[in-house]
């Protein structure tokens, strides 16, 4: 498996939909959207690639009320934190308060250091 379908497996044990950013259109709530941020790119002195790679994951929780999407991210973070040895995965801080182009969705988001498969 990869990091990002590590990712993807976590998140849908609490939430019946997570996608990569952005969700698709008309995508009913709750879910949670991810998006890399970068990472720490990786290589070995003989400039192989090791077998995991590190990546700095933004986590979007979607919900009706601003409630239900801090309990989700709540939700998530801890299954993250859970998901060892698939994810090694720590917060990189408290979620914050996030917004949608149309205003009618509750949600916040929350940085992740995650380490993960390569392949």
């Amino acid at each position: 498996m990869s990091l990002e379908t590590d990712l993807t497996t976590v998140l849908l044990t609490v939430c019946p939909q997570a996608h990569p950013h952005p969700a698709p259109a008309g995508t009913p709530l709750p879910y949670i959207t991810w998006q890399h941020l970068g990472g720490d790119a990786l290589r070995f002195l003989d400039k192989t690639r090791p077998s995991l790679r590190h990546a700095t994951i933004q986590l979007s929780t979607w919900h009706t009320t601003p409630m239900a999407a801090m309990l989700l991210a709540q939700a998530a973070d801890e299954a993250l934190s859970a998901a060892a040895p698939l994810l090694q995965a720590s917060p990189l801080g408290e979620p914050v308060k996030a917004y949608d182009d149309a205003d009618d969705q509750a949600g916040f988001e929350q940085d992740f250091s995650i380490w993960g498969a390569d392949k």
